[in-house]
């Protein structure tokens, strides 16, 4: 995992606000992501847009935004490795972060450094959300409604934290680390779970963000999810300071999800690895 290298406190010029929008082969969504960006009523950001690899035609339509964002191009390495070269390569205080399928409403970045200002004690906020699947817009379902203060517990069953979403400050990111690189899905449901065991996230109710669903290329559509959630709940009840009840229900939500993967595993034929997964949490009991 990428080691992340404080650069607030070099120059009292830098921008406030690194936004960091990775991207692959999406050149006819990504700059309607970035325009997005670039309305916002808060002027103090960066924007980097990290291309990770791509073969269509995204690279010429990124040159035609010039110098007003920062491009870096890197081989195919997937998202996370995407998001850890923009922050790395980023300056300001606080970072925000957008999928290149999402866009932001113009008073998004505004309403959270609204927000940090009133709240100084948080480093971690997210706003509410419009969805639009394949063009129409759709109600989460209430697993899905968004939560704040200690959300730890409320995280295991599922993300409760958008990327798109998220504000947070630079020195979380350097106490809990980057996004495992490691990990093909789910990178950020294992930072979030890093983060929510230790720290409150806040929550704006205003709806500030549309995430753009239904098309193939989602990570949320890849197969064997449950298996990258495992490594994370295995990586967070490695934690010795975890209090007592949330040990206890990420051991729960790892047998949960233990035995979700390994019934799968039996109906590809997979016998041993369904074995394997079975016998997971005993390490932990």
């Amino acid at each position: 995992m990428s080691t992340l290298r404080s650069k607030s406190s070099r120059s009292r010029t830098l921008p406030h606000v690194s936004v960091v929008l990775p991207t692959y082969n999406r050149a006819t969504m990504v700059t309607r992501a970035i325009d997005s960006v670039l309305e916002q009523s808060y002027p103090h950001f960066e924007l980097i847009v990290v291309d990770d690899g791509s073969t269509d035609s995204t690279a010429e339509r990124l040159r035609g935004y010039g110098a007003r964002i920062t491009v870096i191009t890197t081989e195919n390495n997937g998202v996370s490795a995407a998001r850890n070269h923009g922050i790395l390569a980023s300056r300001g205080e606080w970072l925000a972060l957008i999928d290149s399928d999402d866009t932001w409403l113009p008073e998004k970045l505004a309403t959270q450094v609204a927000y940090f200002m009133a709240h100084p004690q948080m480093m971690i906020c997210q706003t509410e959300e419009i969805w639009i699947r394949n063009g129409q817009r759709v109600n989460p379902k209430q697993r899905h409604q968004k939560q704040a203060g200690m959300i730890f517990e409320k995280s295991l069953p599922l993300c409760l934290v958008s990327p798109s979403a998220v504000m947070i400050q630079r020195h979380l990111l350097e106490e809990v680390g980057l996004f495992d690189e490691t990990l093909p899905a789910c990178e950020d449901y294992d930072l979030w779970l890093r983060i929510t065991w230790q720290y409150p996230v806040g929550l704006i109710d205003t709806p500030l963000i549309i995430k753009h669903g239904g098309h193939a290329d989602q990570l949320s559509c890849m197969p064997e999810l449950d298996k990258y959630r495992i490594a994370a709940i295995l990586k967070v009840l490695g934690q010795p300071l975890l209090t007592q009840p949330q040990r206890g229900a990420a051991l729960d939500m790892l047998r949960h999800k233990c035995r979700i993967y390994a019934q799968g595993c039996l109906k590809r034929g997979k016998a041993s690895e369904a074995r394997r997964y079975m016998a997971l949490p005993d390490q932990f009991t």
